[in-house]
């Protein structure tokens, strides 16, 4: 693992806090009535915008509302609902496959933990961990692109760290009651503000730092965040 001065828990803690108050949204932006509605919502919103998810939906779920009716569909009539979306025909397969699956082994119902959940087709622990907060209540930190980014970005993390490295170390430095909304805000912050294309980093470091307290932990915090690239130390915290 690359060496990197990352913030501590206390910084760390500081600095997502300013960032949930940047964007205090809570829950996913998708559009959904069920659980087994989220669940297909997530999976079809892989490289592609909530906002293109949210438009084939309707259309989607009237036609096929519950795991039997999208089992018992064709794939072609599944794919013409979600044409519109990227990777249309496999994730029309997904959606079968997993409706099926869900039939075969859990009765029809979305599991409530992580383990059954990344055993359905198309579903990966980011979905899963989706899924189980949105769906279920239960405190998890997913882990989608825009997060792996800002949180490599902001030194909260290795940049070499994996998916599930940046689950791991953000889960054990925040305090469970923050996955949650941190997931959530450090997303929105990436998609709205710290983006994938050229920019102004300034910008994203002078945001936070105006909803950041004025004290040592603090200060400390946005020192690190602000290093760039040719202050970056061997030493790991």
């Amino acid at each position: 693992m690359s060496g990197e001065i990352l913030l501590n828990d206390k910084e760390l803690t500081e600095a997502v806090q300013a960032i949930i108050k940047l964007y205090p949204k809570k829950g996913t932006e998708l559009n959904y009535e069920t659980n087994f509605q989220l669940l297909c919502a997530v999976i079809l919103s892989a490289q592609t915008t909530d906002i293109s998810v949210n438009k084939a939906t309707p259309k989607l779920f009237e036609n096929f509302p519950t795991p039997e009716k999208m089992a018992d569909a064709s794939l072609e009539d599944i794919q013409k609902n979600i044409r519109s979306i990227g990777l249309s025909n496999n994730k029309a397969k997904f959606l079968k496959n997993m409706s099926n699956a869900l039939l075969e082994k859990f009765e029809g119902q979305v599991p409530a933990n992580r383990e059954d959940l990344i055993s359905l087709p198309g579903v990966g622990r980011k979905t899963a961990n989706v899924v189980l907060t949105n769906g279920f209540n239960i405190p998890a930190f997913a882990v989608d692109t825009h997060v792996n980014r800002v949180t490599k970005k902001l030194h909260f993390v290795f940049p070499d760290a994996s998916v599930e490295e940046i689950e791991k170390i953000i889960s054990e430095k925040l305090p469970e009651e923050m996955w949650y909304p941190a997931h959530h805000s450090i997303l929105l912050f990436g998609r709205y503000q710290c983006v994938a294309r050229k920019h102004d980093h300034n910008e994203c470091l002078k945001r936070i730092k105006e909803k950041m307290p004025k004290n040592e932990i603090a200060e400390t915090a946005f020192e690190k965040m602000s290093m760039g690239e040719t202050d970056r130390s061997t030493t790991s915290i």
